[in-house]
């Protein structure tokens, strides 16, 4: 049941940024596509950083990534594999409690993991 945490249908929520809308939504069909997400949600949003020593202001599209916990290192490697920055934001977020019905869909929606260890 996708309630159970423990199991290999527990949900979690991945986040990741990228520069622009069009590399964010190649990436978002990609993982709904290939069964790793059940959903994928894009915002326009502004972040903030320092990197190598400079102080950084951009427009970025973040994504979250809505899928199984057991997905989350093929999640991670899809990401990285397509990604355009140095050290991408790539965050797993475990689901505590949810709509069950909601999380049963996105079971129903995501594959399997490929990768049992």
């Amino acid at each position: 049941m996708a309630s159970d945490l423990e199991s290999d249908q527990a949900a979690c929520l991945v986040m990741t940024t990228l520069p622009n809308a069009q590399s964010a939504a190649e990436l978002a069909r990609e993982l709904v596509q290939t069964g790793m997400a059940a959903c994928v949600q894009m915002l326009p949003i502004q972040s903030f950083y320092m990197w190598k020593g400079q102080a950084c202001e951009e427009p970025e599209c973040l994504l979250l990534i809505k899928t199984r916990c057991s997905l989350f290192a093929e999640v991670e490697r899809f990401i990285r594999h397509r990604h355009s920055y140095e050290v991408p934001e790539i965050l797993q977020l475990p689901i505590s409690a949810g709509s069950l019905p909601y999380l049963d869909w996105l079971v129903a929606q995501t594959r399997e993991t490929n990768d049992k260890g």
